[in-house]
């Protein structure tokens, strides 16, 4: 009687021993090829150098080609955008700061 227990434990320990090792090689293996980038992704040594030949602007994102993006960089250059009013400017300061004192002091309500 105790051997056949003997027995049934060794089959028993032995196959759980073969099927883990089996399931951990075979994860490893797969694991190799999932590291692979996919057959059509574009090298990056070949797209650095790529010529680029179309651009967004930086005003509203709109697709440009170069010769319109080298006039839209000239315009800007020349005329840049115009400033805010030195009072609108001291209003955002404020807020800010009343933002910042807030978070230190949340029971101040002005």
């Amino acid at each position: 009687m105790r051997r056949v227990k003997t027995r049934k434990s060794i089959k028993l320990l032995s196959l759980i021993v073969i099927s883990t090792t089996s399931i951990a090689l075979s994860s490893y293996w797969r694991s190799a090829v999932i590291a692979l980038p996919p057959p059509e992704d574009t090298p990056e040594e070949i797209l650095r150098t790529k010529i680029i030949i179309e651009a967004r602007s930086p005003i509203d994102g709109k697709f440009l080609t170069a010769a319109e993006y080298i006039e839209l960089q000239a315009q800007l250059q020349e005329a840049p955008p115009p400033k805010l009013d030195p009072k609108i400017r001291e209003q955002i300061f404020l807020l800010r700061i009343r933002k910042t004192l807030l978070q230190f002091f949340p029971f101040l309500n002005f």
